[in-house]
């Protein structure tokens, strides 16, 4: 395995951001008169976009009443107010990062994330000079698992997609590698939804400086 671009997911994957968006995601629902939710079901909500969070924490709730449009301006004011209070990088990952840029491999993003979220914290981490291309939920009029989100990426850079790789956490981010025809690594520690085996990869990594060691970097 060579490839000469990495696309990496976002959120648990590169960075550990659910206790920020679990923050975020309670103040709104206090906002709204309904009960927190664990840090634990916010975890199995994220992957699809700041939309689908809200949504799924809406029903989680049971807040009916509340109008998602609004509900999902609220939750981004609470989570752009304080985006990496308690966000970081995983271990590993500007080490390693730093070691694949050095091989000089392309290394980009493409998340479900909001774009000045997704720039503030990579910014904020210090960990956004790495990437060549960033590309985020609302940078086009589609996103994950929709494999358009992904060639794009690919294409902006002329790659091949057998010269390229995925590196992600979830069923979302399996499901566009596979449309893509984009081989797919796998990082155990993230927020996935079902059983790790039930996720299709070439391999599956629970620490990020492994991948180092899979690219022989």
């Amino acid at each position: 395995m060579d490839p000469s671009l990495v696309v990496f997911d976002l959120d648990g994957t590169l960075i550990d951001s659910a206790p920020d968006m679990h923050r975020a995601v309670n103040l709104m629902l206090r906002d709204l008169g309904c009960a927190p939710l664990t840090l634990s079901e916010i975890r199995t909500m994220v992957g699809d976009g700041a939309s689908a969070l809200i949504a799924r924490a809406l029903a989680a709730r049971q807040c009916v009443s509340a109008d998602p449009t609004q509900a999902l301006a609220t939750f981004l004011e609470h989570y752009e107010n304080e985006p990496t209070t308690h966000t970081h990088p995983f271990p590993g990952v500007a080490e390693t990062l730093e070691r694949l840029q050095a091989s000089g491999r392309t290394l980009a993003v493409c998340t479900n994330k909001p774009g000045r979220l997704t720039q503030m914290i990579l910014e904020r981490l210090d960990i956004e000079r790495f990437f060549a291309r960033i590309l985020a939920g609302d940078s086009m009029p589609f996103r994950k698992p929709d494999p358009r989100a992904l060639m794009e990426v690919i294409d902006s850079f002329g790659t091949a997609k057998a010269a390229t790789l995925m590196v992600g956490d979830s069923e979302v981010d399996a499901a566009t590698a596979q449309a893509a025809s984009v081989p797919f690594v796998l990082m155990t520690y993230g927020y996935h939804r079902g059983p790790i085996g039930d996720i299709s990869s070439v391999a599956t990594l629970d620490h990020f400086g492994e991948l180092a060691t899979l690219l022989h970097v």
